[in-house]
């Protein structure tokens, strides 16, 4: 049972972290309550620490007090992970937002939690590196939030997502301890590997307070390719021949009808009426090799049911090409505001089954279904375009995506990608996770947060 904040509580909070850094006032707790799913719920405060040591304290008060505390950067998910269900504190990493390393030579860089991942990047960039994760948020999103729920991005299919790109944190447990996991070098085995295990647990174990990082050279050149197909099934077999080649793309993104049908509208395509799915094809390197490189991507993409291949050379012939994939998201916006988003994930050879069984679903519940993603991870973008102020219409969505989730399991796949769990998947966890490996994560959460504080009924069924 978790206890409501107390006049006494707030004080005590103010004398933790300074009154100007504890909100109360309901329009600004207001805005805290929610993300970028449709959920809200309002906190009983907001604390904005500016470090480490204000935070454990935080988490300390908290545990000895059983108050649900929710830690949140910018608010970008769509899974409501950061909505504060239960009430209490909303611990607001914002004001962390220190870039304390960029080591060219260790290829390193030290970040704290409330860092914006553009802001990394341009500070990597200047150093000639970047950071493999790239969310379309970049601009807003936070490192803790891209951490939180291991966020990827277009770039994942060749350079990993933040797990693979991580190589140590400071984090505070539930109970208020303090701790360092892995390493600041690229190799490294002492130990259980805590690091990858609190990347993606969603604020439920730890929170993050400081993060190494692992960086990556820029590329010296980059070319990108449009290639547009008769029907999805021949870009899926597109996709498993580029992705069984020797040359990784460093993007490999698809498109299918519905998603082109969409932004006709909004757009100047240049696409005829023959063409039902889309591939944006990147590659990156070295000046020397990046031409021969995309001319083996091209060679693989050459499939039956190709239309048409177009190249750019030039920045602003690219930036043309990529125009298509650019415009979707706000022709979706337009269409459905509100609608439901998810990004499962299937193996590469089983994109087809996937795109032509949600097909079939969208006519049997007769729901308009939209999908994108990244396609050389298998990690499509499922979109139910639905108005959630109908109720028939919100309850075949909800019919249709309990049937897309069995359908993504049959098909050897795995219900998020890089969104995360929060509340809006946890129902369906059990599904795809059996019980007694359920019941070992479960005792995992007790031994980091005793009193289950942090980020309560998230990720994990009931």
């Amino acid at each position: 049972m978790s206890t409501p904040l107390a006049p006494s509580d707030l004080a005590a909070l103010a004398g933790l972290v300074g009154p100007g850094h504890v909100l109360t006032d309901p329009a600004d707790r207001w805005a805290y309550g929610y993300d970028n799913s449709r959920l809200h719920a309002v906190p009983d405060a907001v604390a904005l620490p500016e470090n480490a040591a204000e935070v454990a304290a935080i988490v300390r008060f908290c545990n000895a007090r059983h108050i649900p505390l929710v830690p949140r950067g910018r608010g970008t998910g769509t899974t409501g992970a950061t909505v504060p269900v239960g009430g209490g504190l909303v611990l607001s990493l914002e004001h962390m937002n220190r870039i304390l390393a960029v080591d060219a030579a260790n290829r390193i860089a030290r970040v704290e939690p409330g860092v914006t991942n553009q802001a990394l990047q341009e500070a990597a960039a200047a150093a000639g590196f970047f950071w493999p994760p790239d969310p379309t948020s970049a601009a807003v999103c936070t490192v803790g939030g891209n951490l939180a729920c291991n966020a990827a991005g277009p770039r994942a299919v060749k350079y990993g997502t933040a797990r693979e790109n991580t190589l140590g944190l400071r984090a505070v447990t539930g109970s208020g301890e303090e701790i360092r996991t892995g390493v600041m070098t690229t190799k490294g085995v002492v130990g259980y590997d805590f690091t990858r295990l609190l990347i993606g647990s969603e604020g439920t174990l730890a929170v993050i307070t400081e993060a190494t990082l692992k960086l990556t050279p820029l590329p010296a050149a980059r070319r990108v390719m449009q290639a547009t197909y008769r029907d999805v099934r021949a870009a899926a077999l597109a996709v498993s021949a580029i992705m069984a080649g020797p040359v990784t793309p460093c993007a490999l993104e698809l498109m299918d009808r519905a998603a082109i049908d969409m932004i006709r509208g909004y757009s100047d395509l240049g696409l005829g009426p023959d063409v039902g799915a889309l591939l944006m094809i990147e590659v990156d390197g070295s000046a020397a090799a990046v031409d021969n490189d995309a001319r083996a991507l091209a060679a693989a993409a050459a499939v039956e049911g190709l239309v048409a291949l177009a190249g750019a050379d030039t920045a602003e012939s690219a930036e043309r090409l990529w125009r298509t994939r650019k415009a979707l998201s706000p022709a979706l916006r337009n269409v459905a505001p509100k609608k439901i988003n998810e990004d499962v994930v299937v193996p590469v050879s089983r994109i087809p089954d996937l795109i032509e069984g949600l097909g079939r679903l969208a006519a049997e519940h007769a729901v308009q279904v939209v999908n994108f993603g990244h396609a050389g991870n298998g990690n499509i973008h499922v979109n139910l375009l639905v108005n959630p102020d109908d109720a028939a219409e919100m309850a075949r969505a909800e019919r249709c995506l309990d049937a897309a989730f069995d359908l993504v399991l049959r098909l050897g796949g795995t219900l998020s990608g890089e969104h995360g769990i929060g509340l809006v998947k946890r129902d369906f966890v059990a599904r795809e996770i059996d019980p007694i490996t359920l019941r070992l994560m479960r005792d995992v959460k007790r031994q980091f947060d005793p009193n289950g504080i942090l980020n309560p009924g998230k990720s994990l069924p009931a």
